[in-house]
């Protein structure tokens, strides 16, 4: 009885607790994406200021820290909270965001950058904790759609980010109010401020709202919780999975978009920002902001609206070469884009990247789901492997641009800073041959269904 009245409780409680888990992973994607706009204006003014010319490598290496904290670390908090409980870890993922978010503003070396950041993406690690806590309180009726919560607060505080870094960095430039203030000195404290306060509300709304969703009776001894044991198990799974038929290949595939897409992430703004007569477009850190916003929206319009009748109309198989090419394209002409005709030019890159990205996404799951089902494997092993591909090639993606960049954009073209968004284009390219070996049984069987 006692265990009955514990589970209904838990579950009972999730309902209230989903705002919270939102706001985590809002805030998570927003700790990615906040730094987006400003990132490479604050390594070309701490590189300024120490000497070093190698301006693409750094944005590059800051790009990449994150993630690979993320990424080692994620095996970790979920090994603790399967020791304690989710709520403490979420918690506690929520201060670290405040104190490194500061700290990253505050930042007056690169090496100080590049910690804070990593520290940063060490505290962010905590997402798979958040998909744990959902998992612990749904019921398997409501798992599906409490799971695309996760889904819409990633598409959210991407564009929340970019949008707050952007708007808000070198106030003292754009306000009177902050002339001679802490601000005037370090320029992009503001958006990481206003991060930080971000994780303090939600932080509070934690405290007060978010109920313990592991029972102690649940939970694993310290023994069989290993992190250092389920980052091994991550890369031997996935190794399998990689040899292993259509699943190898859809998985490639991904990787291969996401490398393509993340090398993006490093060179966008080293364009944008470059001077016009340069061939850049000579944009601030508020106009890139405003650019990968309107990126977020319309990768979140093409997953809440068109996915679904272009799933029903062409079915996913026929999607998913169609959606590596569009965001190739996208990727390509960047920066063909010119200064006098940026505003509509960039406007209509952007948007096809945003949609091929929006159609990518859901495409390569389903197709993996269907075929994880269809040869018998277990779907949790085989997501698992798809997100540590999709993990290893974020962190790859960023530094490989930053170095082609640092390499390429001083020469004469087309060995130039077009290079680096070429490389995009071939890694999109590749992707989008290798789907076309995917198995049309696929649409059939989601047709079917």
């Amino acid at each position: 009885m006692s265990d009955t009245a514990t589970q209904d409780e838990t579950v009972s409680a999730g309902k209230g607790a989903l705002l919270v888990l939102f706001l985590v992973t809002m805030i998570d994607m927003i700790g990615f994406g906040i730094v987006i706009p400003f990132l490479t204006y604050l390594v070309e003014d701490l590189a300024a200021s120490e000497g070093i010319a190698e301006v693409g490598l750094w944005v590059g290496l800051l790009m990449t820290s994150y993630s690979a904290a993320q990424f080692l670390f994620s095996p970790f908090w979920g090994s603790v909270s399967d020791r304690i409980g989710r709520r403490p870890v979420l918690m506690v993922g929520l201060v670290g965001n405040t104190v490194f978010f500061a700290m990253f503003g505050l930042a007056n070396t690169l090496l100080i950058a590049l910690a804070a950041r990593f520290m940063a993406g060490v505290f962010n690690g905590n997402l798979a904790v958040a998909r744990a806590y959902i998992g612990d309180v749904s019921t398997p009726s409501q798992l599906t759609t409490r799971m695309g919560i996760i889904g819409a607060a990633f598409g959210l505080g991407f564009t929340i980010g970019p949008f707050i870094g952007g708007e808000l960095s070198n106030p003292a430039g754009r306000w009177d109010f902050f002339v001679d203030t802490i601000f005037e000195t370090y320029p992009y404290l503001l958006p990481c401020i206003a991060a930080g306060g971000l994780s303090l509300v939600s932080l509070v709304f934690a405290y007060f709202k978010l109920p313990e969703s592991l029972p102690k009776s649940k939970r694993s001894t310290a023994d069989s919780v290993k992190w250092t044991s389920r980052i091994g198990n991550s890369i031997k799974q996935s190794y399998s999975m990689l040899n292993k038929g259509s699943i190898s290949i859809i998985i490639w595939v991904t990787m291969l978009f996401i490398f393509g897409f993340t090398i993006m992430h490093a060179v966008f703004i080293l364009y944008t920002g470059m001077a016009v007569d340069l061939g850049g477009l000579g944009y601030n850190e508020a106009q890139n902001g405003r650019i990968f916003a309107i990126i977020g929206i319309a990768g979140i319009l093409t997953q809440g609206v068109l996915i679904g009748p272009l799933s029903r109309r062409f079915g996913p198989a026929k999607l998913l070469p169609v959606s590596c090419i569009v965001t190739g394209l996208g990727l390509v002409l960047i920066p063909y884009t010119k200064a006098d005709w940026a505003l509509v030019q960039l406007f209509l890159v952007v948007v096809l990247i945003a949609v091929g990205n929006g159609i990518f996404q859901p495409t390569s799951s389903s197709l993996l789901t269907t075929v994880a089902k269809r040869e018998g494997v277990n779907l949790g092993v085989v997501m698992g492997a798809q997100e540590s591909v999709s993990s290893f090639a974020r962190i790859i993606g960023p530094l490989t641009g930053g170095l082609v960049w640092t390499f390429t954009v001083s020469r004469s073209w087309p060995l130039d800073y077009h290079t680096a968004f070429h490389l995009c284009g071939i890694m999109m390219l590749c992707a989008a041959i290798l789907s076309v070996k995917v198995s049309r049984f696929a649409d059939d069987h989601l047709e079917e269904s």
